[in-house]
């Protein structure tokens, strides 16, 4: 599978992936990861976490990508074509502010994303999602009915579903992604958390 640091793609096959994760307490993937600073954040403050930012644009990773921290791996990666290295892995996965086609995949119950996120998933895995109203909006939703929707089709992909939750600003600050921290500050800021277990 295709990895990235700073402006150097390198391969790294399953052989490399497992002395990569050797010592390693959990494994967090969070999918879309964006700029990729909340995989530093969680990485930098958790040592004995393997975290793995896996996102389809390479240019948006180049500055957060540029730390070498042992357990911290970011993977160039469609989320509904996820690297077969990573399969039964990831004890914990988190999907924060997702936008375009991974947005849409999850409304829409994508069989190729709902199939790999539970390829991907450990034993007792955990999920957690974050939505906020202004990309449901993009794609012609309201927040509630949206969120509804995406816990709907978690549940149908066999996914134990905790009830959705509102995120208030102090939440929002308190989330270390560059999106939160635009969303906290924001007029009204609205947003709704998921969570569940896989099967």
């Amino acid at each position: 599978m295709e990895t990235i640091r700073g402006k150097m793609s390198l391969d790294l096959d399953l052989i490399g992936l497992n002395d990569r994760l050797a010592n390693f307490s959990r494994v967090l993937l969070d999918l879309g990861t964006g700029d990729g600073r909340y995989v530093r954040h969680l990485a930098e403050r958790n040592p004995r976490w393997f975290v793995i930012g896996v996102d389809s644009c390479r240019e948006n990773l180049r500055k957060h990508s540029r730390a070498k921290l042992p357990n911290a791996l970011f993977v160039i990666a469609n989320a509904q074509e996820l690297p077969r290295e990573l399969n039964g892995l990831v004890s914990h996965i988190t999907i924060n502010f997702p936008w375009g086609s991974l947005l849409e995949s999850l409304l829409t119950g994508d069989s190729k994303l709902m199939c790999g996120l539970e390829a991907i998933s450990h034993e007792n895995a955990s999920i957690e999602l974050h939505l906020n109203s202004g990309a449901l909006t993009d794609a012609g939703m309201v927040l509630e009915t949206g969120a509804k929707k995406i816990y709907d089709n978690l549940l149908q992909a066999g996914w134990r579903m905790n009830e959705p939750g509102w995120m208030e600003s102090r939440l929002l600050r308190s989330l270390p992604t560059t999106w939160a921290k635009r969303l906290a500050f924001g007029r009204e800021p609205q947003a709704v958390a998921l969570s569940g277990t896989i099967k």
